[in-house]
């Protein structure tokens, strides 16, 4: 099983390398599922995996110019804050059982996951029906810093309740509030969940941590990344993330699945 899981971290890798985002949204439920880890201690190792990983696809981005700098820091600084609240209070107080309209309790493992499915189900919604085609012309578009500020926070919780580095929510907020195109638009977002991540990943450090597990995951990934990144211009990058979207979509569904009726 420890094979298949590195194997799968391996082609994690390829994914972000190919599409520049969204194949780190696979890491909860490999380290799961196949691994066996608890749900709290995954999203906590996901958020390392996602904050390195993020970081090395960030590279190209960097050497092209292609990242906004002053706006990385307006959106990572609130939502790493977000991610603090999520993992230092919010998931360490969640009761083990949770009630519902005094009818309906859930585990709060499951309702992690269940959760963490929900994002799933948005993300893959997010690139089959992409958002490209709904902010084209920004260009004479006021950067809202205000609003980046409140998304930040917003996606910094879902981060550090999921473990999920949120591009899916951060780009389409960084094109509807900002003047940036899109190709900044993916760079920034590569920063801003490197930051949140691997900082927001430093709340878990008290804790009990398998550094040989999580590093050589991160490190199979990385090499995913490297290999993903050589074949990138060679393969046709919008059928590539409508088929993983449809992948991801069909995970979220089996995720719910199983843990709502199994």
């Amino acid at each position: 099983m420890v094979f298949i899981a590195y194997f799968l971290a391996l082609t994690v890798g390829i994914i972000l390398g190919l599409l520049g985002s969204g194949g780190s949204i696979l890491t909860v439920p490999i380290l799961v599922y196949i691994m066996g880890i608890n749900p709290v201690s995954a999203t906590a190792y996901s958020l390392f995996v996602v904050g390195v990983s993020a970081l090395v696809g960030a590279q190209r981005f960097f050497k092209n110019g292609e990242i906004n700098y002053k706006i990385s820091l307006y959106f990572a600084i609130p939502s790493l804050l977000g991610v603090f609240v999520s993992r230092k209070w919010i998931l360490p107080n969640l009761s083990e059982s949770l009630h519902f309209f005094h009818f309906f309790s859930i585990q709060k493992d499951t309702f992690i996951l269940v959760f963490f499915a929900i994002v799933m189900l948005i993300a893959a919604l997010s690139m089959l029906f992409s958002w490209k085609l709904n902010f084209r012309n920004n260009n004479d578009r006021e950067n809202n810093f205000v609003f980046i500020a409140l998304d930040g926070i917003v996606v910094g919780l879902v981060t550090g309740f999921v473990g999920a580095g949120g591009g899916f929510l951060i780009i389409p907020a960084l094109l509807l509030l900002t003047n940036i195109s899109m190709k900044e638009a993916v760079g920034t977002s590569l920063l801003v969940i490197a930051i949140k991540s691997i900082l927001g990943f430093t709340a878990e450090l008290n804790n009990v941590i398998d550094w040989n597990l999580l590093l050589t995951f991160t490190g199979f990934s990385i090499v995913g990344i490297l290999i993903g990144s050589c074949f990138s211009k060679l393969l046709n990058g919008r059928v590539l993330k409508k088929s993983f979207g449809i992948f991801v979509l069909l995970m979220s569904i089996v995720i719910l699945a199983k843990e709502i009726f199994f």
